[in-house]
């Protein structure tokens, strides 16, 4: 008898609510908001690496969407506030254009909490974050430097913001450290993402005695147009060399996968606050690398050792004497532009043939 009362107690234990185990909590929906389609390198797959490192890492806490090839403007705001009315709680919108529409969702929905990353303007559910990616500009030009045989090295940029600004610059110094005769050409196409245009422009450059080739937009076709031309060319965002088996010097590659992993843990654990975060090499936001088959080793020992140089502080990027490209004194020796002014930056250095794009 008592063991047949024990048995329907343990029963009656096992169907109560009041007995059974809380349910797992809902996963955290995490929304990603991509400005380009996702290629095999670029801006946007290191991102799309971010948000895998993310599932990675936080497994069936997190359930994360993205939403790719999305325009700065309207179109962003819209799918911005479709992810916010569908449940995500942490939104990340890694495009400087995506801002403003960041900005004027979160005031509709302050309990979701947004990531504008490359963005300034903070809120209370805002935090802005970018990486220093001209620390990685400025090795890959001592890598240009000293594989230059022309003296003569190409850009090509998207947006006259102060982020490409700082790239070109970065570049240019980095180029002259090694190369003081070295001169850098820009082509300015006012978008991210072009390949047509990309190519066009790095074919010009190519037919203007440049014979290593940077740039600042979103897809392969520079690197592409380089493996053709028989040029070199500086990977951007991402590692080319499939693109670019023998054109590749160096990558300037971007990582943001701790960055969303610490965020999103902060959303998961309560701990998450708006801020500005700006990191580069030293916090493994920025990594250089990748070196193809046509740099010499001692090269490569040179642009890592800068590296080294740069995350312990000891190499400054924009440190003085600077000038800029009409001769105007911009920085005396001995000092360094402060993080103001690097993040305000509207003009081209001495060196560079061009000018700020209106």
């Amino acid at each position: 008898m008592y063991k047949n009362l024990a048995a329907a107690f343990a029963a009656a234990c096992f169907l109560s609510p009041v007995f059974s185990q809380a349910a797992a909590p809902e996963p955290l929906k995490v929304g990603f908001v991509y400005v380009t389609p996702i290629t095999e390198a670029g801006w946007v797959r290191q991102h799309e690496e971010g948000r895998k490192a993310v599932e990675a890492a936080l497994g069936g806490r997190v359930r994360t969407t993205y939403v790719e090839n999305v325009p700065e403007g309207p179109d962003a705001e819209r799918v911005i506030r479709d992810l916010a009315q569908q449940g995500h709680k942490l939104i990340f919108t890694p495009s400087f254009g995506y801002m403003e529409p960041t900005l004027k969702v979160a005031k509709d929905f302050p309990d979701v909490k947004f990531e504008s990353i490359t963005g300034y303007k903070t809120a209370p559910n805002v935090a802005v974050a970018n990486a220093r990616y001209y620390e990685g500009r400025y090795l890959a030009g001592i890598a240009a430097g000293r594989m230059t045989k022309t003296h003569v090295a190409g850009y090509v940029a998207g947006f006259p913001i102060p982020e490409v600004l700082q790239g070109i610059n970065a570049f240019t110094l980095g180029m002259r450290s090694v190369d003081p005769k070295a001169q850098v050409k820009v082509v300015w196409l006012n978008t991210w993402f072009d390949p047509p245009r990309e190519r066009d422009a790095a074919m010009t450059l190519f037919n203007q005695d440049v014979d290593v080739i940077a740039f600042h937009t979103g897809s392969t076709a520079v690197m592409t147009a380089a493996q053709e031309r028989g040029k070199l060319a500086v990977a951007y965002h991402s590692d080319m060399r499939k693109a670019g088996p023998d054109a590749q010097v160096v990558a300037v590659v971007h990582q943001w996968g701790d960055y969303y992993r610490r965020r999103t843990q902060a959303a998961l654990d309560g701990s998450w606050k708006s801020g500005s975060v700006w990191g580069g090499v030293k916090e493994g936001m920025i990594r250089v690398g990748d070196f193809g088959p046509k740099v010499p080793k001692a090269v490569q020992d040179e642009v890592l050792a800068r590296q080294k140089d740069i995350a312990s502080g000891k190499l400054r990027p924009f440190r003085g004497p600077i000038e800029d490209n009409e001769g105007n004194p911009v920085l005396a020796a001995g000092r360094s532009l402060t993080d103001e002014q690097i993040l305000t930056m509207n003009f081209l250095v001495s060196g560079v043939q061009g000018k700020v794009a209106k």
